[in-house]
């Protein structure tokens, strides 16, 4: 019946279509509108709904959008322009989200930042946006100073998270030790009593945020995302869940915000997500297992919980996990970011969690390929592209199109994809080619028009003529019993070319030795891709939202080798 619907000549363009839940749609009627309107559209028919909730305290959706107003309007007094670049050094809170829809109703451009940036990672993203404001909190004012003492920023804002916590008290500028000029952010709200909506023309073209890559290839990036891209991100994520999440009144819809804000999996998927569909965002600055397990136990239910895998595993592994029913707690889970391990998705699905999986980076609003929610899944498996996404696979040396169940580098087309990176055209030139964003992730397409993941092309490692993908490697010491993550790297090797190292964490109280783990990979594994060496780690370099830094294991592996001679 819905394939009725598709006429042949999309059919055939993506064929994938046929797999899709049977209410989502193949084509998206995207508004026009810039993003801040998703937040104007819900307030007006929600607004006594509990927008956020932050350690019990709860602001409606017609307060926050009120408040918005307050800010965007304070903001223009303070000399905020269209095209401004202003910084948002914030963990999750009700500051995060009331800065990002303010800054955006302005027409200004939010730059993300992880508020655990080293002063020389802050002062990069400051100077290479050439910010005109930031927005920040009591607890990074010393990294803060010192990155201002060496760069002007014209404005800047502090509070204290605890601040929009009831019976908490809010601080004063006096207490957070505030420099002259700075402001605080609940006197500035405080004073602020315009409510008359901005209106600064807004396209759906202009800049919306700045994401800046993880770093883990070289100099991070800014990948430049459009009010488009935030909106058609949104729309999507709503569209793709809908056979779940629609089919329950907006009275029961709770997402656990864990993901980090500061970074636009997070933004989109959890906070933006939220707004749109008029669920309630159940917010943590950090992700601390047992504050999450104390919030989970506090809430009858969640409509949605968007992960990455080291939260899942901790959440599925924690000594209070038989407490808590996590297939009625939760309407549905999604991981990105990084890969599920295999064991992992076996434990869900024996605790008959519906879980699902999706790929996505920076450059693509955090989104582009998922498992279909009720359908077909297939483990391991990134899923299919999202509503008017065309991928194809490619090999990287030629550019031609694989054969299905040939590897080959995901190329991407998409209203997804970023507009460019900032003040970057060389990078901008050799990522996006005739409209396509070049991944740089090699995957086969099965016959079902399936995705899956092989690893990044910049990963792979070489040994003795052999290419070896690491997350093959990862994949078999996951399932070890006593490891809890593993990063496998490639080391330069003066016969082999590189040689396969893993770096292992294991659970608390493990015994099992690398002599022992090397043996359980020979027994899963291809002799040439059992690892050489294991090294193991109190913990591993991993992102804020998951992906792993094998550059950083890798060039500590360099280094050491040449202070050894």
């Amino acid at each position: 019946m819905k394939l009725l619907l598709i006429s042949e000549e999309l059919l055939k363009k993506r064929p994938w279509l046929r797999y899709y839940d049977s209410v989502v749609s193949p084509t998206i009627n995207y508004p026009t509108f810039p993003a801040q309107e998703i937040l104007r559209n819900t307030a007006n028919v929600e607004g006594d709904k509990a927008a956020t909730w932050f350690y019990g305290t709860e602001i409606t959706f017609w307060e926050l959008y009120m408040t918005v107003i307050r800010l965007s309007n304070t903001l223009i007094d303070l000399g905020v322009k269209k095209g401004d670049r202003i910084g948002i050094f914030l963990p999750n809170s009700p500051q995060f989200v009331i800065a990002y829809w303010a800054i955006i109703s302005v027409g200004a451009i939010v730059v993300n930042i992880n508020p655990l940036s080293a002063k020389d990672e802050l002062r990069f993203i400051v100077e290479n946006t050439g910010m005109n404001g930031i927005l920040s909190f009591d607890m990074v004012l010393p990294n803060l100073r010192a990155v201002l003492e060496e760069v002007d920023i014209p404005l800047v804002i502090v509070t204290r998270l605890t601040d929009f916590v009831n019976g908490a008290g809010v601080s004063t500028r006096e207490e957070l030790g505030l420099n002259e000029g700075w402001h605080h952010f609940s006197e500035l709200l405080e004073a602020s009593t315009n409510t008359v909506p901005v209106r600064v023309p807004i396209s759906q073209s202009d800049p919306a945020v700045i994401q800046f890559t993880g770093g883990t290839t070289g100099v991070p990036k800014g990948a430049v995302l459009t009010h488009r891209n935030i909106v058609v991100g949104t729309y999507c994520v709503e569209m793709w869940g809908i056979g779940i999440v629609g089919r329950m009144p907006t009275s029961r819809r709770f997402v656990l915000c864990t993901l980090p804000y500061f970074h636009v999996y997070g933004e989109v998927v959890a906070m933006c997500y939220s707004v749109q569909t008029a669920s309630t965002q159940v917010i943590l600055p950090r992700f601390d297992p047992d504050e999450v397990m104390n919030t989970i136990a506090a809430f009858k239910e969640f409509s949605f919980w968007p992960c990455v895998p080291t939260m899942l595993t901790a959440v599925l592994n924690h000594p209070r996990a038989a407490e808590i029913d996590f297939a009625k707690r939760f309407a549905l889970i999604n991981n990105g970011a990084a890969p599920c391990p295999l064991e992992l998705i076996k434990k869900a699905n024996d605790m008959n969690i519906f879980l699902s999986e999706g790929w996505g980076m920076s450059e693509t609003t955090s989104l582009g390929i998922t498992q279909p929610i009720q359908g077909t899944k297939k483990a391991l498996s990134i899923g299919i592209p999202y509503p008017d996404t065309d991928i194809k696979i490619v090999d990287s040396q030629t550019g031609e199109e694989v054969k299905q169940g040939e590897t080959g580098e995901i190329l991407m087309k998409s209203p997804l994809v970023m507009k460019e990176y900032w003040n970057n055209p060389v990078e901008t030139a050799n990522q996006l080619k005739d409209g396509w964003l070049h991944t740089g992730d090699l995957a086969y397409m099965d016959e079902e028009y399936y995705i899956f993941i092989v690893d990044r092309s910049k990963d792979m490692i070489i040994a003795g003529g052999f290419n070896i993908y690491p997350r093959d490697i990862d994949e078999v010491l996951f399932k070890h019993p006593q490891v809890k993550d593993v990063i496998t790297v490639g080391i330069p090797d003066s016969y082999r070319g590189e040689t396969v190292k893993s770096f292992v964490q294991l659970i608390e109280g493990a015994s099992v030795t690398a002599e022992e783990l090397i043996a359980y990979c020979r027994e899963h594994l291809t002799a040439y891709k059992v690892p050489r060496s294991i090294e193991f780690r109190s913990e591993l370099p991993r992102s804020a939202v998951g992906k792993a830094f094998r550059r950083i294991l890798r060039d500590e592996e360099i280094s050491k080798m040449k202070k050894e001679g």
